[in-house]
């Protein structure tokens, strides 16, 4: 592959990667980052000898390019972008560059929830067989920083819509479609089919040796599987139907696992380690993987009894006079925080707002009127919730940070009850991302 001029835009984990590999791979390599660039990146960056510029884009420089990496937090829609378009300079992601390098199996894992629980589940299994596997995607450390600098077998890959939307050739040998919901639809033009295109693009390229691996109780993949010709061989995961030749499918509390029409295992879901309806399906599609990669059936099992989830997902942070708190901080759109009210005991104080991506909070109703005594909003404008849920609970109050968010909800609670920040948007407003909501609240919690 001849040597190019690589502008990489954005300088976080993904951006930094790619310059990492560009530069290793003999391109010419430059970052251009519209804001100042975080330390740790910066010295990475320099000890590649790696040029960069912060605070601006430098157009000329930028447009000069063979080809420009985008950071997937980055719009399409940015004037630079549509300047290097118009010059028909291509735009790729840091997936797309990554894997041009790397020969290993790459299992790839998508949907509106349930990626990074799934993709870090996959992982566990497979560490625990002893291959030789790598975490990245939206978790872990990036792709191309690990193509660069280890020489991983597999790699578990959890995609966002946003990173699978810059991919072109990029092909996964086993696909995994977890479930598709509303989100981000204010980057797909408020557009529910230009986000389903988007999740589909997981399976762009495959061959009838790869492997689609989804839900078929997700009506929306099932319309969209009738208009496509899918090649790779199919593997579904149900809870609904027990008519399932290749897959797994829920009976009487217990999964079972099969290939052919046969029986390969199965496991009670009372012995998961992480429980609730979602988690279920989770399990399922991580169990499905593992049978694929004739991975051991003991193993398989163990993985999925001593697996622990991660941070700001369904986290017991403290009880506080008899009051649970649980931060669910990663639940960054409605269905996810759906899931999350699902499966926390009732009585339930929500702690919920932030950036709104378009959400419609219709689905949520019934379980708010089942489970939620009151709701505690936060973010810099919570009218759409407010708007959407004050007749549907006794009380809805307005906060602005998240230590007047806690000390209202402890206030509301009684003994017995649970204090559940699960806000189904994005934290943009008022926090740095995700975890930096999660961490606040904890530290809110702990300080009560």
């Amino acid at each position: 592959m001849e040597n190019k001029k690589i502008v990489i835009l954005g300088s976080g984990e993904s951006g930094c990667g790619a310059a990492v590999l560009s530069k290793i791979k003999g391109h010419n390599t430059f970052v251009s980052d519209a804001g100042s660039i975080n330390n740790k990146y910066k010295k990475i960056l320099k000890k590649y000898n790696i040029d960069f510029e912060e605070n601006k884009h430098s157009t000329q420089n930028i447009l000069n390019a063979d080809e420009i990496i985008k950071s997937p937090g980055i719009p399409d829609d940015v004037e630079i972008l549509i300047k290097a378009k118009n010059k028909n300079i291509p735009v790729i992601s840091e997936i797309e560059f990554a894997s041009r390098y790397t020969n290993a199996t790459k299992i790839c894992i998508t949907g509106s929830n349930g990626k990074t629980t799934t993709a870090l589940l996959v992982y566990h299994i497979l560490k625990k067989a002893g291959l030789n596997a790598g975490l990245t995607g939206n978790v872990g450390n990036s792709f191309a920083y690990q193509v660069a600098t280890t020489n991983y077998d597999y790699y578990v890959i959890e995609l966002s819509s946003f990173q699978l939307d810059g991919m072109i050739n990029f092909k996964s040998e086993l696909a995994v479609l977890l479930n598709i919901t509303p989100d981000h639809l204010d980057r797909y033009e408020y557009k529910f089919q230009n986000y389903v295109n988007s999740k589909f693009r997981v399976i762009q390229n495959q061959t009838s040796h790869d492997s689609f691996i989804y839900c078929s109780d997700d009506e929306k993949i099932i319309d969209e599987i009738k208009k496509r010709k899918i090649t790779a061989k199919q593997y579904k995961f149900s809870q609904k139907s027990t008519n399932i030749e290749n897959g797994a499918f829920l009976h009487d509390n217990e999964i079972i696992f099969t290939n052919q029409n046969k029986k390969v295992m199965s496991m009670q879901i009372n012995d998961l380690s992480i429980q609730g309806k979602h988690n279920v399906y989770n399990s399922m599609a991580a169990g499905v993987i593992a049978n694929i990669l004739t991975i051991r059936k003991e193993t398989i099992r163990e993985s999925l009894k001593d697996f622990k989830n991660i941070e700001h997902r369904l986290e017991p942070v403290i009880s506080v006079h008899g009051i649970k708190f649980i931060n669910d901080s990663k639940a960054t759109n409605v269905n996810s925080a759906w899931y999350a009210l699902e499966c926390t005991p009732a009585p339930i104080i929500w702690i919920a707002g932030g950036v709104d991506k378009g959400n419609d909070y219709n689905i949520l109703t019934d379980m708010i009127q089942k489970k939620v005594k009151a709701i505690v909003c936060i973010g810099e404008d919570n009218s759409k919730i407010m708007k959407a849920f004050e007749d549907k609970v006794d009380k809805i109050i307005d906060t602005k940070s998240m230590t007047e968010a806690v000390k209202t909800a402890y206030y509301l609670g009684d003994k017995g009850d649970t204090v559940l920040l699960s806000p189904a948007c994005a934290s943009f407003d008022l926090f740095e991302n995700f975890e930096d909501r999660g961490y606040q609240f904890k530290k809110a919690v702990r300080n009560l």
